[in-house]
């Protein structure tokens, strides 16, 4: 089982070759393809490498599914006996992936 642990957006992320993944938005369009070179660790059946804090000349490489937007959080702010009230919506933009290539 071969598995890397990316890093986009601030966050790390899981990713195994032909999974599909939903990141953070990415400036890219569907059906082009993404590398990702900042790859902290790559397993492959009980080898592992760890990065510090990335491993050299390790890239993800993806293609882009779709851009996609997430489901709708309500932000409610109140304030007690003040008569202060403000209801808003958020919907978060997510990139999804399907992960083609891990190298390295």
């Amino acid at each position: 089982m071969k598995y890397a642990i990316i890093k986009s957006g601030g966050k790390q992320y899981r990713c195994e070759e032909g999974a599909t993944l939903e990141v953070d938005l990415l400036p890219v369009e569907a059906g082009a393809t993404h590398e990702f070179t900042e790859v902290l660790l790559i397993t492959n059946s009980g080898f592992t490498k760890v990065g510090t804090p990335t491993l050299a000349g390790a890239k993800v490489m993806a293609t882009v599914v779709e851009q996609i937007k997430g489901p709708k959080l309500t932000v409610f702010h109140y304030k007690a006996k003040e008569r202060q009230r403000r209801k808003t919506g958020h919907r978060q933009h997510f990139t999804k992936l399907k992960i083609e290539k891990i190298a390295g």
